[in-house]
């Protein structure tokens, strides 16, 4: 039984991915947000150009439902992740030609400091208004540890340790 939730529990980067998709489906059903549909499409395995998970949001406002569109790439690696991982693409390009919001990464580790930098300025300059964000592998286990219905299918010995705590009737 692991104590810990933790990533030793994902097998390789096909888990991970389905992991990631599973966790955007599951934040639709937080009442604390106004996301009324979440649409995934996974790319499957091979080569992705950069995308293996497109998400559409539907969010209300209260006076109309309009879609975000974000591009996800998952990087299930244990080294830091360098700016030559994503360097093949033109994330500007590729937002471009999604129609989508923006790029998110999210990371088993960390990206490098020349990744964060490039996603800052990239922020910063953007002439189109697109979003580029990352999560390092800690923050997304820290968004992991509120969806408890995750745990059985991905973190089971995670996941039994968590119910044997649970006081017996």
């Amino acid at each position: 039984m692991r104590n810990t939730l933790s990533y030793e529990e994902i097998s390789d980067g096909t888990h991970f991915e389905e992991l990631v998709a599973a966790y955007f489906r599951d934040i639709k059903e937080d009442k604390n947000n106004n996301i009324s549909n979440v649409d995934l499409i996974q790319n499957g395995i091979g080569s992705d150009g950069g995308v293996d998970i497109l998400i559409d949001f539907s969010i209300s406002d209260d006076i109309k439902i309009f879609k975000r569109r974000w591009i996800v790439q998952c990087k299930f690696w244990d080294k830091n992740i360098p700016a030559s991982a994503i360097n093949t693409i033109n994330i500007p390009t590729l937002i471009h030609s999604y129609k989508a919001s923006g790029y998110l990464l999210i990371c088993k580790s960390n990206p490098t400091e020349t990744v964060t930098k490039l996603f800052t300025r990239l922020n910063d300059e953007c002439r189109y208004n697109y979003h580029y964000e990352y999560w390092d592998g800690r923050q997304f286990l820290q968004k992991l540890k509120i969806r408890r219905s995750l745990f059985e299918v991905f973190f089971p010995d995670y996941n039994e340790f968590l119910t044997s705590k649970l006081p017996t009737q």
